[in-house]
């Protein structure tokens, strides 16, 4: 036993039995002869030794009056219980246990040689404190609650660790003050309640020895193992990222196997996929299934008998299996989960389903190497831990996911929801190997036989709108400083402000001839750099010029450092018809989805660009079929003409009123794509498909073979492809959206001048149907429709 009288304390321990014979003291008054005759030979066995009375601190004379001590102790002992009830008298806080039943002497007993009794949660470091609240207590009478639940731990005869919750009975204790004492005020007290931790404070208000504890206390025990077992369980799966700590699973099975008192018995994991109705391994320090023996992944058809699956699946209940050998034999010795537990030298194993409202997340493997160790009456222990193992794993699911999604997003950025399984699959893998100490390296994603569909509706003449609206802008602001120098040359008649207004004037010139990107820099940069400086200085110079300056500078946009009126009108434009087009697309996209799951993909240029990739290796869960191909092209060829209406009926409304024209290439050979992790992105993979991707950078410049116009037109859907197939598949879609309304009987098939490196590609142009609005039936051509938008 641990002794710790050279501890400073702020009290003198003194054992004493002086506040139990006080009570046999009154006994002999009874007039119950038998209680009187005992407490005569009580009083009588002690009387010869009076510091059993007085009390005294040589911790030797406990053991030269052990007999007397045990005459005084007997009736708090009886001798009909000893064998039951877990009892010690002791010194209080000083653990030093003097008298106790045959049950507890049994238990340490049964903790092996050289086993030292230890209350578990009592810190050293704050001993003397926790004495002080008990002379708070007992002495001054300031109520103060520092009771807190103590423990032992003692390991059993098979060294599974038992747990006793020790309840103290101080009724036999006294405390007496010394002359070191002092005397405490409210203020003081609370001044240590402010510091809890400040021993130096507490030994200042209760000094060392001013205070004598005559007595002794006594423990009674209770057998708290399961209890216990089922709050670490709770604790330990309560805490964050745990799996990933290297004795996450050793101490998790050590609570298991105080739950269940069985020394050898080992726990394991196996997850769920609900998507796929298959079990897989849970990744993690020390996590084992057993279930699946060392595979990743497996369907659960495989892994689980009729009945087993039934258990888990249907009942959602304990699945124990007693005796693995005699049902490995009985199923002829292939039948699973039997064959695996049989090869892993498993005798008794307990299958628990991991399962919220019917949903199954995983199974909890308790498993042994001893026949019957396991079965289905020790099983039902589990009820009273399941529901935190479930809390556990619906939490870790939910981590794992903002964490994949996490990786995702770092190494992928936005990734469309219908391939988004396949980067959780390798986030998962990435995270696996991070977890066993591996360098994770995030694998390229590759979807293989795959079709592509492109799409894209373009403002037509962009660059030369763009161009026209820049050329505006800078003639405005060049005619603008001319005007400040024509002020300026009135009022001072310098040369300088006439030189500057030629410069001027040869730039505007240039720039109603044409816009060259170099001229566009050049004024930039000679307005910056010589009229600004002028400027500044004139308007220091003269007010009635500041007036002038100040009504030029009030144009220049600070974002640009220029004049932006007609820039600002386009680029309005266009972000607004973009915005609108890509809000209609994205909407009809969730239906399109629906109907079979493939990528997409836009973004916005001078319009708005689309690209779609369908094909059983996208489709996680679906099995393609060509069907799906044609629908998505019949679905794409409405979604242009709805486009192309949305932006008619919303071109009156633009500052700057653009025309657009629409392109569809059609390409009938299946290809593969790869994420770019450099990019960030989907790519056509290898030099073979790279044809594609040229034909779609170059398609929408091309022409009409032998005339100079333009493959794209306003009013017009071009169909662009190279096999006789397509275009008679194309031309099926456009008989049938003629018959409702999406194009005239203007159709036509033209050829193409041959790009470079692509020769042998043709067009169908079919003229759109227009409706001015939601609410018409009537519906227009290009020409109707400009004509009815102009009157």
């Amino acid at each position: 036993m641990k002794e710790n009288y050279n501890a400073e304390s702020p009290m003198l321990q003194f054992v004493s039995f002086n506040k139990l014979l006080e009570h046999y003291d009154e006994q002999l008054k009874s007039k119950d002869k038998f209680l009187a005759n005992r407490a005569k030979y009580v009083l009588e066995a002690q009387a010869p030794f009076p510091e059993l009375r007085e009390g005294f601190n040589d911790v030797k004379l406990l053991k030269k009056h052990k007999d007397v001590i045990s005459i005084i102790l007997a009736d708090t002992f009886a001798p009909v219980l000893t064998k039951n009830e877990i009892k010690t008298a002791s010194t209080p806080f000083e653990n030093l246990v003097f008298n106790s039943s045959e049950r507890f002497q049994d238990i340490l007993k049964n903790a092996g040689e050289g086993f030292e009794l230890e209350i578990r949660n009592l810190p050293m470091d704050i001993n003397y404190i926790m004495k002080c609240t008990v002379v708070l207590n007992f002495y001054y009478g300031f109520n103060m609650d520092f009771r807190r639940p103590l423990f032992y731990d003692i390991p059993d005869t098979n060294g599974v660790m038992r747990h006793y919750r020790i309840l103290y009975n101080a009724d036999f204790m006294e405390i007496i003050p010394t002359e070191k004492s002092k005397e405490l005020s409210q203020s003081d007290v609370d001044e240590l309640l402010e510091n809890f931790e400040n021993v130096e404070l507490w030994k200042e208000k209760i000094p060392p020895n001013s205070f004598i504890s005559k007595g002794f206390v006594i423990s009674n025990m209770f057998d708290v193992t399961a209890e216990h077992s089922i709050s670490e369980i709770k604790s330990t799966l309560i805490g964050s990222n745990k799996r990933g700590t290297e004795n996450f699973m050793d101490s998790f099975q050590d609570t298991f196997r105080s739950l269940f008192n069985l020394k050898k018995i080992k726990v394991g994991f196996t997850g769920y996929d609900n998507h796929a109705n298959r079990f897989l391994k849970i990744y993690g320090k020390g996590i084992e299934s057993y279930i699946l023996k060392g595979k990743e992944m497996e369907p659960c058809d495989d892994m689980l008998c009729g009945y087993s699956y039934g258990k888990l699946f249907g009942e959602n209940t304990y699945f124990a299996i007693s005796n693995v050998e005699k049902y490995f034999e009985k199923s002829g010795g292939a039948q699973q989960p039997y064959k695996n537990l049989h090869e892993q030298g498993i005798k008794s194993v307990i299958l628990a389903p991991i399962a919220d409202n019917g949903n199954l997340l995983g199974v909890l493997e308790l498993v042994s190497n001893t026949v019957n160790e396991l079965n289905s009456v020790n099983a039902n222990k589990l009820d009273d831990v399941m529901p935190y193992i479930v809390s556990a794993v619906l939490r870790s699911i939910e981590e794992e996911e903002n964490l994949v999604d996490a990786i995702i997003q770092h190494e992928c950025t936005t990734v469309h929801s219908s391939v988004y399984w396949k980067f959780q699959e390798e986030a998962k893998r990435f995270m696996a190997d991070e977890l066993v100490g591996n360098q994770p390296v995030f694998k390229e994603i590759v979807f293989k036989d795959v079709y592509p569909l492109y799409g894209q509706i373009d403002i037509k003449d962009s660059s030369k709108e763009r161009n026209l609206s820049i050329q505006r802008d800078l003639m405005i602001q060049l005619s603008e400083i001319n005007g400040v120098l024509q002020e300026a040359i009135k009022k001072y008649e310098l040369p300088i402000y006439e030189e500057l207004m030629f410069r001027v004037d040869t730039y505007l010139e240039e720039v109603k001839e044409a816009l060259y990107t170099h001229t566009e820099q050049a004024i930039f940069d000679f307005v910056k750099e010589e009229i600004t400086p002028v400027f500044r200085h004139l308007k220091r110079e003269n007010k009635e010029l500041k007036n002038f300056i100040e009504n030029y500078e009030a144009q220049i946009d600070p974002t640009t450092e220029s004049y932006y009126d007609h820039r600002r009108n386009y680029d309005n434009s266009v972000m607004e018809a973009n915005m609108q087009l890509a809000s209609l697309l994205d909407k009809k996209q969730i239906d399109a989805q629906k109907m079979f799951p493939h990528y997409f993909e836009r973004y916005k240029t001078d319009g708005v660009e689309h690209n779609m990739y369908i094909g059983s290796s996208i489709a996680n869960d679906r099995n393609f079929d060509p069907l799906y191909l044609s629908n998505l092209r019949l679905w794409q060829l409405q979604v242009m003409c709805d486009m192309e209406n949305k932006y008619y009926a919303l071109k009156s409304k633009l500052p700057v009123k653009l025309d657009v024209a629409s392109l569809i290439l059609v390409y009938s050979t299946s290809l593969a794509i790869r994420f770019r992790m450099d990019e960030k992105r989907f790519d056509v993979d290898g030099t073979y498909n790279a044809r594609y991707e040229i034909i779609k950078k170059r398609i929408d410049k091309s022409y009409i073979k032998g005339t100079n116009e333009r493959l794209t037109q306003k009013g017009k859907l071009a169909i662009v492809y190279s096999q006789r197939k397509d275009e008679k598949e194309y031309m099926r879609y456009i008989r049938f959206l003629k018959a409702k309304g999406y194009f005239t009987n203007n159709i036509e098939v033209v050829e193409l001048e041959g790009l470079q490196g692509v020769t042998g590609l043709k067009a169908i142009r079919a003229e759109i149907l227009y409706t001015k609005d939601t609410k018409s039936e009537r519906t227009y051509t290009y020409e109707d429709l400009m004509e009815e938008l102009k009157s």
